[in-house]
């Protein structure tokens, strides 16, 4: 076994680590960005190597410096967590070469699995069914529209070094097929330095399964059962679940097998995933599951496998990586209740799921939940990498239960500084289709107008927010000589739904008298809160942003300062802002064009993410100040558009 290892990954996968590396006793090595000099993975490892700027392709892509630095720690191993180079074989060869152990398959392995149209190939050579479609070489934009009119739309365009949703398209109707197949390029190019793509049918109601596979070096390989990941937005994972509703022993058994195959049919060493389409539109089929394609490395889901069957993955990862066999046979293993992982992003879902950024003035998680993050309050959501804050997992012994479990971690969970989808996860969770597991690929989609629905606050929050930026629960007021009537206050109060003074008057023994326009409430502060006598189903929590409510749904609170005088709020209807601090990929539209409702002008690109910016209604374009490759921050000009009548009278 090892004494050092370097984990060549940044956020919540190298804290995750680290936390096993601590419990086998190996001391750890942390690499960093100037973003993340003081981020908690590098305040938990016991050494830490810069590595450069903030972009990952002068930090955390810098596989030489990442060697280097681990030769000049003494490390033996280097885990690659996942993204970055986990599945670069070149890193994992040139790893080799210096006389370190990569925590992860062989470079050979890597490449046979790396692009999705040579492992199609290779499965269908092992006997795994592959979903029908072009897997070829050639990529010229007509070949591939005359494959996908022979295959039957709808179709699935998909980059074939892709991963996580990026470089991937669905198309309905044939033409539309040259504007997404010139995106998903687009985006795989950025993403992957690759931009070919592959066509496969697209399956109706489809499921997303996926079998954890462990091989080691003695020729022995297993299976730990299936996650189901079908909970998807844009094909993200978004809640995962393990084992999979409705999966019926044969069909359990059948995939396992076939997951098992593949990994042998490379001689496959470590932790990895096959992932499996399954056509969900009735009971689960033996002959119903495809291979989609193999995920070489650590899942971020693997908290899900591990809850259910007590492993844990990565001491696994490390144990056959310095050449022990498998910990355990098929036969020792087996499945124990139910478990969910839910990701909490940093991202506004009311405003289509945008990334958001921001200091988390204040973070915590529920007690009886594990929580997997990178972050802690303080820090800070920054543009350059994934804004994932945590993973989320609860464990039941019944799905039911563990779906509850989730629901109430979920809204215990406080997060402030930053937008969240907490909301949104809460709303799933207590969707009919998802509790009674009749879940595939589209339900996101089929409900997101629902499901991303924000509540206004009531009188009721908007008196408790008051009272709390009072401080009137720190302590019992003081009492003195009033005439009358106790001393009113009036606590002015902003919320992204609109402003709100509210009156308050101390009536002293811990209760204060709430007036929020014609409604009063009166608000018990003292041991318990309570609003007319009924507790709350929401807390209130004061930060150095405000004041914030956490439960079902979160509502966040801001002192006005009413000395400011606020920019107005109305922008111009034809006024296309930066949502967020990023690059302009593209623009398509110049001062003087005509442009329809709907047309993309720009394409912005942040978080590894490409964002259309369309027109919101038809008009002309009246300037654009920016051009293609430049960088702009949140809330900067892009276009700015009139109305044709407006631009004739100008």
């Amino acid at each position: 076994m090892f004494n050092k290892i370097l984990i060549a990954n940044r956020g919540e996968i190298a804290c995750r680590v680290m936390e096993t590396c601590r419990k086998m006793g190996l001391a750890t090595v942390a690499v960093y960005s100037d973003a993340d000099a003081t981020a908690r993975h590098v305040a938990m490892a016991d050494e830490a190597v810069r590595l450069g700027p903030a972009p990952v392709a002068e930090s955390y892509l810098r596989g030489d410096a990442i060697i280097q630095a681990a030769l000049d720690t003494g490390a033996q191993a280097v885990h690659p967590g996942y993204g970055f180079l986990s599945e670069n074989p070149d890193f994992a060869q040139k790893l080799a070469d210096a006389g370190l152990v990569f925590i992860g398959p062989s470079a050979d392995a890597i490449r046979a699995m790396g692009l999705k149209d040579a492992a199609k190939a290779l499965m269908e050579e092992a006997g795994v069914p592959v979903v029908p479609g072009y897997h070829g070489d050639i990529q010229e934009d007509a070949f591939l529209a005359k494959q996908a009119e022979a295959i039957g739309y709808p179709v699935l365009i998909k980059a074939v070094a892709g991963g996580g949703g990026k470089g991937m398209r669905l198309v309905d109707e044939a033409k539309n097929f040259a504007a997404e197949l010139s995106s998903a390029r687009s985006e795989a190019a950025t993403a992957f330095g690759n931009s070919d793509v592959l066509v496969e049918k697209f399956v109706q109601n489809p499921r997303h399964i996926e079998i954890q596979v462990f091989g080691d070096s003695h020729g022995n390989a297993v299976h730990l059962f299936e996650r189901d990941c079908s909970l998807q937005r844009r094909h993200q994972k978004v809640i995962e679940e393990a084992p999979a509703p409705d999966m019926p022993d044969a069909v359990r058994e059948a995939m396992g097998a076939a997951a098992v195959r593949a990994a042998k049919a490379i001689g496959y060493s470590g932790a990895g995933t096959i992932e499996f389409i399954v056509d969900g539109s009735g009971p689960l089929r033996e002959d119903g599951f495809w291979f989609m394609e193999m995920n070489t490395r650590l899942q971020v889901e693997h908290p899900v496998t591990e809850a259910i069957t007590g492993q844990d993955l990565v001491e696994w990862q490390l144990r056959v990586a310095s050449g022990e066999p498998l910990p355990k046979s098929q036969e020792d293993l087996s499945i124990n209740g139910w478990a969910f992982e839910a990701r909490i992003y940093a991202e506004d879902a009311a405003r289509g799921f945008l990334p958001s950024i921001g200091t988390l003035s204040h973070l915590a998680f529920p007690a009886g939940a594990r929580a997997d993050t990178g972050v802690r309050a303080g820090d800070a959501i920054t543009p350059h990498y994934d804004p994932m804050i945590a993973k989320l997992v609860v464990h039941g012994a019944t799905r039911a239960q563990a779906l509850g479990k989730l629901e109430q971690a979920l809204a215990r969970t406080e997060v402030a500084g930053c937008v969240t989808n907490l909301a949104f996860l809460g709303a799933l969770t207590r969707h009919e289709d998802f509790a009674a597991g009749r879940v595939d690929t589209g339900l996101i989609a089929r409900d997101q107008e629902s499901l991303v629905a924000e509540d206004e606050p009531t009188p009721q929050m908007w008196a408790l927010a008051a009272v709390k930026a009072a401080g009137l629960d720190l302590a019992m007021p003081q009492k003195g000589f009033t005439l009358w009537e106790p001393l009113a206050r009036t606590v002015p109060l902003d919320h992204k739904a609109g402003a709100q003074d509210v009156v308050l008057r101390a009536l002293g023994e811990g209760k204060v008298h709430c007036t929020v326009n014609a409604e009063s409430f009166e608000v018990a502060t003292r041991d318990v809160w309570r609003i007319d006598g009924v507790k709350p189903d929401y807390r209130a929590v004061a930060h150095g942003g405000g004041i914030s409510l956490f439960g079902a749904q979160t509502h966040h609170f801001a002192l006005r300062n009413l000395l400011d005088r606020g920019a107005s709020d109305e922008q111009g209807a034809g006024t296309i802002l930066a949502p967020m601090p990023g690059t302009v990929k593209e623009v398509m539209v110049s001062a003087g064009d005509t442009v329809s409702k709907g047309d993309t002008l720009a394409i912005l690109e942040a978080m590894k993410m490409e964002h259309r910016m369309t027109a919101p209604f038809d008009g002309v374009i009246a300037e654009v100040p920016v051009s293609a490759g430049g960088q702009v921050t949140d809330g900067a000009l892009l276009i700015r558009m009139e109305d044709p009548e407006e631009a004739d009278a100008a």
